[in-house]
């Protein structure tokens, strides 16, 4: 079966297999002295061969060929970023793509020596819901003390990170751009988010009936996103033109809210009940036992409900803290 991140990661890849979402993406999300250097009209992908020592296809295989102004080009090597974990080591990863893109582009077009190496600019997209905390700086990973005349040595890399949830809503609705309406829906939290941006994503398309063949994909982003947000009640057939989902989405709008804000109470409900008997049980075993470790925190932290409820029970009659826990096979 097909799994959330693998569609989601598979959805960006054909999103940005389109130079005008990676012009959209560069144009509001680049630094401004950046995007200065850059003629975004030129712009071309390469396609990437370098591989793992395993075989398997590496993860920086989006590449862009950009014209530099003052002459030139620039590769922007873009890292769709998808793992539910922060990825501590991106920089090092990123360290080696670099190495290999080079590799390519020695070997494919006959670089010499003399004619020097051209610029690449290596960016990572995220759309993880916690915020990106990992080193941006090779260097920062490297244990030397200040001072060591060893660092001369050290390699230099950073990338440049677009971290998606980190940008406000209302901040997002201020760029007029496909990309930036694709992160208000991929990290909408409400019903009204959704039909907002399904209507500002209409309006785009009618005023760039020449824009990129992406509206199937932003289809399936909607689709995806009304999925995560509704409410105890199945969605209903969804339409297959964007336009007739927004429609649906304005005839249906205050049933959804209910539906959504009751999930959410049941939800919270739910939450703190379990919570409530996490420190129920954590008590009765202090009370019992003492001072408790940390794998049994643990264990507790990780438990379902039904879990809890038959660990409190067991403490009437087990003769030791492992008794409790003890597989009842």
């Amino acid at each position: 079966m097909t799994d959330t991140a693998s569609i989601s990661d598979s959805l960006y890849h054909r999103l940005f297999a389109h130079p005008e979402m990676v012009a959209d993406l560069l144009k509001d999300f680049l630094d401004t002295p950046l995007l200065a250097e850059l003629d975004l009209m030129g712009m071309k992908r390469l396609n990437t061969k370098f591989t793992a020592r395993r075989g398997e296809r590496r993860r920086g295989d989006v590449v862009w060929e950009i014209p530099i102004r003052g002459g030139g080009y620039l590769f922007v090597l873009l890292i769709l970023e998808f793992q539910s974990d922060i990825d501590d080591w991106m920089v090092l990863r990123l360290n080696v793509y670099t190495g290999l893109l080079y590799q390519q582009l020695v070997d494919e077009r006959q670089l010499k020596p003399g004619q020097g190496l051209p610029p690449i600019l290596p960016i990572v997209l995220y759309n993880g819901d916690t915020r990106w905390k990992s080193a941006t700086h090779l260097r920062d990973l490297i244990h030397l003390p200040p001072e060591s005349p060893l660092w001369k040595y050290q390699p230099e890399m950073r990338y440049y990170l677009i971290d998606e949830g980190s940008y406000p809503e209302e901040e997002l609705k201020k760029y007029p751009s496909l990309t930036a309406i694709f992160f208000r829906i991929e990290h909408s939290v409400s019903p009204e988010s959704i039909y907002t941006a399904s209507r500002d994503l209409l309006a785009w398309f009618k005023t760039h009936p020449n824009g990129p063949p992406v509206k199937q994909l932003f289809r399936e982003l909607l689709v995806g996103s009304m999925e995560r947000l509704k409410g105890p009640n199945p969605l209903p057939l969804i339409p297959e033109e964007l336009e007739e989902i927004t429609n649906m989405l304005a005839t249906r709008i205050e049933k959804w809210k209910k539906d959504f804000h009751m999930e959410g109470r049941m939800e919270g409900r739910m939450e703190g009940r379990k919570e409530a008997a996490e420190t129920l049980l954590t008590r009765l075993l202090q009370r019992r036992f003492g001072m408790i470790p940390s794998w049994v925190d643990e264990k507790i932290a990780q438990a379902d409900p039904s879990s809890l409820e038959e660990w409190t029970l067991r403490i009437l009659d087990a003769p030791s803290l492992e008794g409790v826990f003890a597989d009842q096979g």
